[in-house]
């Protein structure tokens, strides 16, 4: 091997450890799902990618130790009886295979194949092991010595049956039948509204056809004659022998969910693949019979048949060598292309200011030249020798440097033109290519409100908006969880039973609607359902019933402040647990994942008439549109998409009511805050003239920051921030000016958070040092959670008694406040990010300084074992949410803390 190669080798050795170590945490979290009694089982589909990857990446750097251990490895995950469910030796010996892979995942690219050479007989034992625990033993036939020796099955049993005769073909065929099949679902669910359409009958006919084609290639016996037999459905809508119904449908999608499960598959899993199911494939082929008998009857009665499509066709091979038009590329590597592109911006940037040094150099020579020239004409002036040939050549070099220098600066010019054109255009076709059209992301949507409305006995459309919009492909992946909840949300929640809505005066089918458009620089994304909306009057009275307020402080919100609510954890209108809601945890799952991709999301309903969800989201995680500004004379930048609109103020125009500061913007008063103070920067005097003011919100509140100056809006590629930082509050990420000056991105939920604290606190001029020695000796409290709605009805309690309340939405922000400022009592919940409760309890129980704060623990978790760990870390009090009352918290605080005017 030359120098080259290993070089070569290196380098994909590098790639493959960095990529099977990640596969291998994936493996370890799923196994984890299993030991740790969850109650959910992991997947396998993950499981199974997970096993394949690292074996296809062994074989390609050529570590065939770990292609045989991952092989076998990958016999167990696509094994459909679940050994590992069961077998608690076989999941061990999975285990530690997994583990053994993961600890070579650590080595140096270097040491890798030393290492499998030393530990050859370890890797042996490991894969014997698994072998005998999760293969079925091989049939032992007596020799005629006696003797016991291992014989291959006879052809045709489970273990052959439906085995492919060459492996990569294998491969090219579950390309292609992925393609087929996306085809096929499309179709059905629209030939279930449109029957007789001709053309979704020939494209349907037409990937049937394919795919079985593709499978007798391959000899899949049975997938030929379960695809022959759809086939022969279509053919017969084709020639009106049949109507396609909704039973036909039922039976066509079923054999759709047996082919992708094929395609999720190796070769070696097929034969007890097939074997598991070799019931409900001939249950299929028979369904699929019977609903093609009436064309039989009819060619038997003597009316000819019309010809087969397959007849006198050869059977087409699967295209797998046509690859030019499509090259799959990964996220990560999409990533790291805009990555890139981002810098060949800010150095295609820095040539224009190349060009102006350039003429300020010509501009000083200039400067040099008249300088000389003058000296020449005093030195005349003078009758001193003038030095005239010197002078002249002095001055030809000088003409000659100067058009040198316009030459220079001319292609410089060109130069820093063509360059800056070429990264704009590199740039805008990384992200189109990043993009997708969001269609791509709603595909499972037709097929699941189908579904559920059967089961549910609902009939519903489904509309969509947009479908064409382009979407980050990030962003489409992130949202496709939320979508799926507010769908299912709307078809449990939102639609009536049919004979409900012709009695309200409605269509028996509902119309779900699903719209994205790209409007103001952010993504829009809306879910409508035309139901029976959401009582408010209901809500208020769960809201009560779970005493997550009193009753008189619900009585008094308003119907935006009530919808928060259907955001928080655990928390539901369903009085029943179905299959698919009633949990309370769908609309959680969504408002955190819209919050994790810098979006917000906003409800509204009328009763009667529906209810209208709407995702704000980014274009794209890796490049933000953002409006700069300054800041104690450092630049940072706002999401364009969490900014309401900027304005600008005179001091005099700052209004103050009950300690609180406002402006007056679009009719409705606004509190304002100095940034320099939410992001705790030294204070300045306001100065004179128009102050720039960034107007922000959540969706229900909004607040104002006041900044230093407005320095327009930018294009910038986002650049994460190392994970060794924490989360740092306010702020979410950085980018690079062009000039190479750092720029720190505002996390916007955090600020709304700091603000509301300081505002709704009265605490606008605090002094965080010293506030331990408080004159008024007033009692303060801290309340932790990362609901802000929670948040919001705690503080509202407790200061209505009296007490002063501060707020923080995890517990490490908890943390920060406790160093800087004195409380008499911490209010915490268990569940929150960056540092939960329990976390906090012990921080704060193992600091001898604030040792003896108490501490009440406030959580939805009410089993005995969450209270006696909250109790050993060393909460005075335990209260479940689902369980207390407005006066056993009260009691609680008093009895800790006493009462407000206590002294």
């Amino acid at each position: 091997m030359t120098a080259k190669s290993d070089a070569n080798d290196i380098s994909l050795l590098d790639l493959f450890l960095l990529e099977t170590g990640k596969h291998c945490v994936t493996l370890l979290n799923e196994l984890a799902m299993i030991d740790g009694n969850t109650g959910t089982q992991p997947d396998f589909q993950v499981m199974h990618r997970a096993v394949h990857s690292i074996k296809g990446a062994a074989r390609i750097v050529d570590l065939q130790p770990l292609v045989e251990l991952t092989a076998a490895m990958e016999r167990v995950v696509t094994d459909p009886a679940r050994p590992l469910l069961a077998d608690d030796d076989l999941r061990t010996a999975f285990a530690a295979c997994v583990e053994q892979i993961h600890d070579v995942s650590r080595f140096e690219p270097g040491e890798v194949r030393s290492y499998l050479a030393h530990h050859k007989n370890l890797l042996t034992h490991l894969l014997a092991n698994l072998g005998r625990h999760g293969q079925t033993p091989p049939q032992k036939t007596p020799s005629p010595a006696g003797g016991g020796r291992d014989v291959p099955p006879p052809p045709g049993s489970p273990d052959t049956a439906g085995l492919p005769t060459d492996k990569a073909l294998f491969a090219i065929f579950k390309e292609d039948a992925e393609n087929q099949l996306a085809v096929l679902a499309d179709n059905l669910l629209r030939l279930e509204e449109n029957p007789a359409d001709a053309g979704l009958l020939e494209s349907s006919m037409r990937a049937v056809h394919s795919l079985k084609g593709a499978a007798r290639i391959i000899e899949l016996h049975q997938v030929v004659e379960l695809a022959h037999n759809m086939e022969d459905l279509f053919v017969a809508a084709q020639h009106n022998r049949v109507t396609i119904n909704s039973t036909h449908i039922d039976k066509l999608l079923s054999a759709l969910d047996l082919f992708k499960e094929l395609t999720a598959l190796e070769a070696e899993a097929l034969p007890r693949w097939f074997a598991a199911r070799e019931d409900r494939v001939r249950e299929l082929e028979q369904a699929f019979k019977a609903q093609c008998r009436h064309d039989a009857a009819e060619g038997e009665a003597g009316e000819a048949a019309p010809p087969h499509p397959e007849a006198g066709r050869k059977p087409a091979m699967p295209d797998g060598a046509d690859k030019d038009a499509t090259l799959r590329v990964s996220s990560e590597a999409m990533s790291k292309l805009m990555g890139l592109a981002g810098e060949a911006m800010l150095e295609a940037r820095w040539l224009p200011s190349l060009v102006s040094k350039t003429f300020l150099l010509k501009k000083y020579q200039d400067d040099i030249w008249r300088s000389i020239d003058k000296i020449r004409r005093q030195l005349a002036e003078i009758g001193a020798p003038t030095l005239d040939g010197q002078f002249r050549a002095l001055g030809r070099k000088a003409a000659n440097c100067n058009d040198y220098l316009n030459d220079y600066i001319s292609e410089l010019d060109d130069h820093a033109r063509t360059a800056s054109d070429i990264a704009h255009r590199l740039q805008r076709e990384v992200i189109f290519n990043r993009m997708q059209p969001f269609s791509d992301g709603i595909k499972p949507l037709p097929r699941l409100i189908r579904d559920l409305a059967r089961n549910q006995g609902k009939e519903i459309s489904l509309r969509v908006k947009g479908a064409d919009t382009l979407v980050d492909r990030d962003i489409l992946e992130r949202i496709e969880a939320p979508l799926t909840h507010l769908v299912t949300n709307a078809i449990d929640h939102g639609v009536e039973p049919p004979e409900e809505r012709r009695k309200n005066g409605k269509p028996a089918k509902a119309v779900i609607s699903v719209e994205a458009a790209h409007e103001s620089g952010m993504l829009h994304i809306t879910v409508t359902d035309d139901g029976r909306g959401i009582s408010i009057e209901r809500l208020r009275r769960k809201v009560i019933d779970r005493r997550l307020v009193s009753e008189k402080i619900a009585r008094d919100l308003d119907e935006d402040e009530l919808l928060e609510f259907i955001f928080l954890p655990n928390f539901t209108t369903k009085s029943k647990v179905s299959k698919t809601s009633g949990r309370g945890v769908g609309l959680d799952i969504v408002y955190n994942t819209v919050r994790e991709i810098r979006g917000g999301i906003s409800v509204s309903s009328v009763e009667g008439k529906g209810t209208y969800f709407e995702m704000r989201l980014p274009l794209t995680l890796s490049i933000i549109r953002g409006l700069s500004v300054e800041i104690n004379g450092e630049p940072y930048s706002f999401p364009l998409v969490n900014i309401d609109h900027v304005v600008r103020v005179a001091a005099a125009d700052i209004k103050e009511i009950e300690g609180r500061q406002y402006i007056l913007a679009n009719n409705r008063r606004v509190g304002i805050v100095s940034a320099r103070q939410v992001l705790e920067l030294p204070e300045r005097p306001i100065g004179e003239g128009d102050l720039p003011v960034v107007i922000m919100s959540d969706g229900q509140k909004s607040y104002g920051m006041i900044v230093d100056a407005f320095n327009g809006i930018r294009d910038l590629v986002v650049h994460p921030l190392t994970p060794r930082l924490g989360k740092l509050r306010s702020i979410s990420a950085a980018a690079i000016a062009e000039n190479g000056t750092p720029i720190l991105i505002l996390d916007v939920q955090d600020l709304l958070v700091s603000m509301d604290q300081l505002i709704s606190g009265n605490r606008l001029q605090r002094i965080d040092t010293e506030r331990r020695q408080r004159p008024d000796g007033g009692k303060r409290i801290l309340v932790v959670d990362d609901s802000i709605t929670v948040r919001e009805v705690e503080r509202k309690l407790l200061t209505e008694r009296g007490y002063e309340v501060d707020l923080a939405a995890d517990g490490l922000e908890a943390w920060s406040l406790i160093r800087h400022g004195h409380y008499d009592l911490i209010i915490t919940d268990v569940d929150m990010p960056n540092m939960d409760g329990i976390e906090l309890v012990v921080q704060v129980k193992d600091s001898p300084e604030y040792e003896d704060i108490p501490v009440i623990i406030v959580s939805y978790k009410d089993r005995d074992e969450d209270k006696n760990r909250g109790l050993e870390a060393g909460a005075d009090y335990y209260l479940t949410k689902g369980s207390f009352d407005d006066q056993t918290l009260f009691d609680a605080v008093e009895d800790l803390i006493g009462s407000p005017d206590d002294r």
